[in-house]
């Protein structure tokens, strides 16, 4: 099974009451409106061999990971996170010092961000071929600001991004990034931010997933792109930034004049580049050394 086809599956789906159900599968949260209050809620896993090495990270590094992308998906729409729920499914052999040890985790990250772990479930493998698996729901609050999707993206929008990608696997990025909840907020207060999402699946996979949803295409400049320093370490630094994912950094747009501003005046600690434009075509176009080709939509999937 690949993930993407039985998401796209899902999509097709879903029948629900608009009244009640704003924004369903298909972007980084669910937004319902309840009582009049939009409530963004996702959720996420962490598998031992697939996210990380349970042998290799260790228990707590486990529970911040997951906890982590949780948040960040709210980040991606310029939520606030107010409450999370977890489930573990844990491996024959498993001490309850291990189960602590991924509280721990996962409590390091919610409360950096004020929201609460209020309940979940604990079950057991009885094989010893089950790994660990590590669920998190976080729900999160609009607070003032309309969630950002990933469908808004306007023709001539400028396509930027905070931080630095590639290689975050080839040390402990993936496990100890910050969700940027802070940095998704001051765009969204201070710019007209048109599409966001965060990049977990790699720059080209996600940047499709705006594109798409936003019914537009993409050209991007290699040269802008910004790259890890870790990534220098790869033979190939820019198809490691294009692709590698797990950077959990923000990609957005925004009207041009806008990130002009953006650009000059750098209101985020973390930093924004701007690396292409959105335009009246399918796909995603890249320039790099002055020639234009195709680049394809791929990145990080599970597949089994």
């Amino acid at each position: 099974m690949r993930e993407l086809d039985f998401i796209k599956w899902i999509y097709q789906q879903g029948k629900f009451d608009p009244s009640i159900v704003l924004v369903g599968p298909g972007d980084d949260c669910a937004v319902l409106n309840i009582a009049g209050e939009k409530i963004l809620i996702t959720t996420d896993q962490v598998l031992d061999g697939v996210h990380l090495s349970l042998s290799q990270h260790g228990p707590f590094a486990a529970g911040r990971k997951a906890a982590a992308r949780g948040i960040s998906d709210i980040a991606a729409m310029a939520g606030v996170p107010v409450a999370m729920i977890a489930t573990i499914a844990t491996p024959t052999g498993f001490s309850q010092g291990d189960a602590e040890q991924i509280h721990h985790g996962l409590l390091s990250v919610a409360n950096q961000f004020n929201c609460p772990l209020i309940g979940g479930d604990v079950a057991a493998w009885k094989k010893s071929s089950g790994n660990l698996a590590i669920t998190v729901s976080v729900i999160g609050k609009a607070d003032g600001i309309e969630p950002i999707l990933r469908s808004g993206a306007n023709l001539g929008d400028t396509i930027c991004i905070t931080g630095k990608l590639g290689a975050a696997w080839k040390t402990n990025r993936h496990i100890e990034f910050t969700p940027r909840v802070r940095e998704a907020r001051i765009l969204a207060k201070e710019f007209h931010i048109t599409a966001m999402i965060d990049i977990s699946d790699g720059l080209a996979a996600d940047l499709n997933h705006i594109v798409e949803e936003s019914n537009v295409g993409a050209k991007i400049f290699a040269e802008d792109i910004p790259i890890h320093h870790d990534a220098f370490q790869s033979d190939n630094p820019l198809k490691s930034a294009l692709f590698d994912g797990e950077d959990y950094e923000l990609l957005f747009t925004l009207p041009a004049e806008q990130a002009e501003r953006l650009i000059k005046d750098q209101p985020l600690a973390v930093g924004v580049s701007k690396i292409g434009t959105i335009v009246d075509r399918k796909g995603i176009e890249i320039i790099h050394d002055g020639v234009a080709e195709d680049l394809p939509p791929t990145g990080w999937q599970h597949e089994t």
